[in-house]
């Protein structure tokens, strides 16, 4: 019974960590998509900082990406930024690639 617990909590252990490394590299690609949008809208370094905080903070109100994707359409129509869902879908996916490469080599 012993080796049956003991893969159990490894398993749960596992999963755990997992679930931790998606949520960090979820946030890193919303800073790096928060970052790649301030620059199109010309931020300085303090407000592209705070702007990337907030893309991050925009992740928390519902599952999945779309509200992340509806902010930074929105965002970026109102500073006359010219885009449209699939740039910004693009650069979501790019960001995941590069925030993903960041984490695993800190690891």
């Amino acid at each position: 019974m012993t080796t049956f617990n003991d893969r159990e909590r490894g398993e749960e252990a596992h999963f755990a960590h997992d679930e931790e490394m998606l949520f960090r590299i979820t946030a890193r690609r919303n800073r790096l998509l928060g970052q790649w949008a301030a620059e199109r809208m010309g931020l300085s370094a303090a407000e592209t900082d705070a702007y990337a905080k907030s893309v991050v903070q925009a992740d928390f109100e519902e599952a999945g990406d779309e509200d992340v994707i509806r902010k930074l359409l929105g965002d970026l129509t109102s500073a006359n930024i010219e885009t449209d869902e699939a740039e910004i879908r693009s650069a979501l996916e790019a960001k995941l690639i590069e925030a993903r490469r960041m984490l695993m080599g800190e690891a």
